[in-house]
């Protein structure tokens, strides 16, 4: 019997996914879920704002070191719980009986929230990036480009998800193949763009400006504080360094998992690390002008940063846009492979938790597709979900600012509730996996859990002042509401039924 399966005996759970998943293909979904692009691209503009390049560049490397010990941590509980319910059914077993179920109903909603709304990013940013792509190809913005209208940029945010969940309904293999093609899109075009963008540049910047100069912009971001404006600086690297969870999800699926969930896990970390800093770096020393990147008047309307630097590359050696236009398609791929992974993970999270009973009509969510043995009505359920997030892009502008905060602080604060009681419970209650951190483990736990507990609050902030209705961050108001109603739920009923993760398998009494 495979090592996983056996681990998935012991703790009450029978096997009902297909194990066919390879270390590779469990990393490819996890690289995709993380991907090289989707968080650095649609954050990097405003995150160069606030304090300049020397801020935005350093605080890639200083989130990637904090990110090692969350990352650790975590690939110790995997390696222990190779469950597809993963950090919901880690924070229940590891919290105890007493306080199990609530650690357990926590962290589920959390991490389900966070996945939802990382869908959203995902088909926001594809979008715009999409917008960029059809207005430098019908013309740009100073030559009467084409740029998408809010009603046509919902209906591809719209687009994106449905397809997503489409292919999510076929069978895991077929995920696996896309994403396995995912993680070569992105090894190939992220070092087709990391080396061609400087070489294309007719100018680059000076080392010394990339690594040293720090400027703020308080005419266009309201912030004259520099440690404020440092701490935005670094939410772009906050937002691109998390989704490793994404092979934890697949564990029931993986064969070894036990071994391979931590393996994938660390390695997405590693390999994000340097390809992400990588591809900050290429962008910030190929900037010509500053300060038109965000002109309204410029050829990409002042929306997208990376797209602007990307065509005065191309365009300033080449005088057209194809480059930039074929660079800004493997960008685009990402978002669409992220995405794609994403859903299926969301979709896994949705499943375990209606298999517990810990959702509304869980009787339809637990359902497993007959032929293809995937959760397809899950992944409709989250495709619909998200959908109703993106409505407010007809009437609001911080939509993304929303979702992104809704995302990281849901996603992020998932990891939270599992690493604090790893940290803080009897080591003999402890059955350590093939990954084991031994004594280092409180230290570890310790430090992951400040920084998620710092990352958290750092999205609740608001990004620009002075505060109105067009630049108001609203995922406290929304958190908060939705949160409040899921506590409430739980004080007024779900604390009677709810016991955490449901054994489908009749074990004898024993440390797991």
């Amino acid at each position: 019997m495979d090592s996983g399966e056996k681990r998935l005996n012991e703790l009450g759970y029978k096997q009902e996914l297909r194990r066919e998943m390879t270390l590779f293909k469990t990393l490819a979904i996890s690289f995709s879920t993380m991907t090289l692009f989707t968080g650095i691209t649609p954050l990097y503009g405003s995150s160069l704002l606030y304090a300049g390049p020397a801020s935005l560049v350093w605080g890639w490397v200083v989130v990637s070191f904090f990110t090692w010990f969350v990352g650790i941590a975590m690939a110790e509980i995997c390696s222990s719980f190779p469950t597809t319910g993963s950090l919901y059914f880690w924070a229940a077993h590891l919290a105890g009986p007493k306080w199990g179920p609530f650690a357990s109903w926590c962290c589920a909603w959390l991490e389900t929230i966070g996945l939802i709304a990382g869908i959203g990013t995902q088909a926001y940013a594809g979008s715009q990036t999409l917008q960029s792509i059809i207005l430098l190809c019908t013309g740009t913005n100073k030559d009467g480009g084409y740029f998408a209208p809010k009603w046509l940029f919902l209906c591809m945010y719209m687009g994106l998800t449905v397809i997503w969940a489409v292919l999510n309904t076929f069978a895991l293999e077929v995920i696996a193949f896309i994403d396995v093609i995912s993680i070569w899109w992105q090894v190939i075009g992220g070092l087709a763009i990391v080396i061609m963008l400087p070489m294309v540049a007719l100018t680059t910047r000076s080392a010394s400006y990339v690594f040293t100069h720090f400027e703020m912009a308080p005419e266009s971001t309201g912030i004259s504080s520099k440690p404020y404006a440092v701490i935005l600086s670094f939410l772009v690297s906050q937002y691109s360094l998390y989704g490793y969870d994404a092979a934890a999800h697949l564990t029931e699926e993986t064969k070894d998992a036990d071994k391979n969930g931590p393996i994938a896990i660390l390695s997405s970390i590693g390999i994000i690390s340097i390809f992400g800093w990588a591809y900050i770096l290429a962008l910030t020393f190929s900037i010509q002008d500053f300060s038109y990147l965000y002109d309204t008047t410029n050829e990409t309307a002042g929306a997208f940063v990376p797209a602007q630097i990307l065509y005065d590359a191309f365009h300033g050696r080449y005088h057209n846009a194809a480059g930039a236009i074929i660079l800004l398609f493997v960008i685009w791929g990402s978002f669409f492979f992220g995405g794609l992974s994403i859903t299926t993970s969301a979709a896994r999270v949705v499943y375990a938790l209606s298999r517990d009973q810990g959702i509304p009509f869980s009787s339809i969510w637990r359902q497993v597709h007959p032929k293809h043995k995937v959760p397809s009505n899950a992944v409709w359920l989250c495709a619909a979900i998200c959908i109703l997030l993106g409505l407010p892009i007809l009437k609001v502008n911080v939509v993304f600012t929303a979702i992104t905060s809704i995302c990281t602080i849901g996603w992020v604060g998932g990891y939270a509730v599992p690493i604090f009681a790893r940290m803080v419970m009897a080591e003999k209650n402890f059955k350590a996996g093939p990954f084991y951190l031994g004594k280092a483990r409180r230290p570890v736990c310790f430090i992951a859990f400040l920084w998620i507990c710092y990352t958290c609050s750092v999205f609740l902030l608001p990004t620009y002042y002075p505060i109105s209705w067009d630049t108001f961050n609203y995922a406290p108001v929304a958190l908060g509401v939705g949160l409040g109603l899921i506590m409430l739920w739980w004080v007024l009923d779900a604390r009677k039924w709810f016991k955490g993760p449901v054994r489908n398998i009749e074990i004898p009494n024993e440390k797991v």
